[in-house]
């Protein structure tokens, strides 16, 4: 029985309790983003027959984006289990490898995955995809996108980052950079060869997104048979990324010594190709730098600005991003973000949002939800299989497939299949 000593205390330790409690399902309420209701994307167009079109026929622009609702709303969770677990229920779609010499001594790499049925519009379209940093086509997100697209009629070809493989040797004291578009434009190269009837979707995911902008930027002429061109999650300017990088908030300083960590073991593994030999650029002194880096901008620093002979961080971060070139695209382009992704600054949008207001080819969709190349979809707590990226972007392919057999309004209307074929 308690003492008449301890009765008064009961109700306080109660109080501390509820308060306690209180305490932690705000914490929990805010940072899972409970309140927040799920909403269609905010797009910035301009409007267009085109546009028009899309908005009509592309049902997915004007629908409600609904992620989990026990951890969807937060980017870092969408971000994270991106990154440790890729996709749920991941299939294993079955390419065939292509390997290419280049100029310099390297071998680049990528995988084509035929389509499993006919088209929609019975067109030759295939996707020519770009993955994220240090990633290739035997990551998750990649084969759930690839598996997605072949039986909606598409046929694949995914570009292996140089380096990226682990089976895979370097040939040259060469990796993969933010900008190079050598392997990519080889990719491109062989498949006008291979398929002399088949259109292109050229689809960038993250740093890819940054590589097939500034590739299509770079020339004209890689514009040809290009129907459409999508970036998913990327910063668009690797300069001003990089000082973003250095903050804490949202976690990106973390985030920044984690995929340092991730580019460090890429480069390690590669060490006796990459370091001492004599066509390298970098030497033991490099490799002692890089062991103790715990930045991106460090190791771009030390190493990867080297791989191109670049004078400075300052002049590799400015000539390796897309933002000088993306004006320079005429194809249709969709430039895709979210809010909450915690590895692209908000300032960083302002590059999209300005180019959508400009050019009447462009389409920048911006989600509240969707992390960093999460964007998972479901009820209350478990993911679906595919995303609404995924969805998003064959709907949008499809969509300008069916506007290519639309009767032309004007010749930039009318784009590029109808003066491809």
């Amino acid at each position: 029985m308690a003492s008449l000593e301890e009765l008064p205390l009961l109700p306080v330790f109660d109080g501390v309790k509820l308060a306690a409690l209180a305490t932690v399902l705000y914490v929990i309420v805010r940072s899972l983003h409970l309140k927040s209701s799920p909403a269609p994307p905010h797009v910035t167009y301009q409007d267009t027959p085109l546009n028009r079109f899309l908005f009509k026929s592309c049902q997915i622009l004007t629908q409600e984006y609904i992620p989990p609702l026990l951890w969807g709303k937060s980017g870092h969770i969408q971000t994270v289990l991106y990154g440790k677990m890729g996709r749920v229920a991941t299939p294993k779609p079955c390419g065939v490898r292509t390997f290419l010499p280049m100029e310099d001594g390297a071998t680049m790499t990528f995988d084509i995955f035929e389509a499993l049925g006919d088209h929609s519009t019975q067109d030759d379209i295939t996707m020519v995809i770009c993955p994220g940093i240090g990633n290739h086509s035997e990551k998750q997100y990649i084969r759930t996108f690839v598996d997605h697209s072949q039986r909606k009629g598409y046929r694949c070809a995914v570009l292996n980052h140089l380096g990226a493989l682990p089976d895979i040797e370097l040939t040259s004291p060469r990796m993969f950079t933010y900008g190079c578009t050598w392997e990519f434009a080889a990719m491109v190269s062989h498949i006008k060869r291979e398929f002399p009837q088949t259109l292109m979707a050229v689809v960038g995911f993250s740093l890819g997104g940054n590589i097939v902008c500034k590739f299509l930027g770079e020339r004209h002429s890689n514009q040809e048979r290009v129907l459409c061109c999508v970036s998913v999650c990327q910063g668009y300017s690797v300069l001003r990324a990089q000082e973003t990088f250095l903050q804490w908030d949202q976690g990106r300083r973390l985030y920044n010594f984690l995929l340092a960590s991730k580019m460090k073991k890429i480069i390690l593994a590669h060490r006796d190709t990459l370091f001492g030999t004599k066509s390298s650029r970098l030497d033991d002194a490099d490799l002692n730098r890089l062991r103790a880096a715990t930045s991106l901008m460090q190791i771009d620093d030390t190493i990867m600005r080297k791989f191109h002979d670049y004078h400075s961080l300052k002049e590799y971060y400015e000539t390796e991003s897309c933002v000088q070139y993306m004006h320079n695209i005429s194809v249709p382009l969709l430039l895709v973000n979210a809010v909450d992704d915690p590895l692209v600054h908000p300032s960083l949008l302002a590059i999209p949002r300005t180019l959508a207001d400009k050019k009447a080819n462009v389409l920048f969709v911006l989600t509240q939800h969707g992390g960093h190349l999460g964007f998972f979809e479901g009820a209350v707590l478990l993911p679906k299989p595919l995303t609404w990226i995924d969805k998003l972007i064959v709907s949008y392919t499809d969509t300008l497939c069916q506007w290519g057999r639309q009767p032309a309004h004007t010749p930039q209307d009318g784009h590029r299949l109808r003066s491809a074929q």
